[in-house]
């Protein structure tokens, strides 16, 4: 056990198998912080990007009427 923690205090996830079956999982304790964290960097990221682009002229309803066709 004292392995396994030292793996995940360097960050790796665990995963402890039966017979080859998952049962369990062993995270770093911060894992859904900076899950969230990278999230919100890559929505924040994706909003940059979106700056200045247009539909050309075409609204959320064109498109997904032409979806649709």
């Amino acid at each position: 056990l004292s392995a396994l923690l030292a793996e995940v205090a360097r960050g790796t996830e665990v995963v402890i198998t039966n017979r080859g079956t998952p049962v369990a999982r062993i995270v770093p304790a911060n894992a859904e912080a900076e899950t969230r964290e990278r999230a919100r960097r890559a929505a924040a990221g994706i909003l940059e990007l979106s700056k200045g682009l247009s539909l050309g002229g075409l609204t959320i309803k064109d498109l997904k009427e032409e979806g649709r066709r």
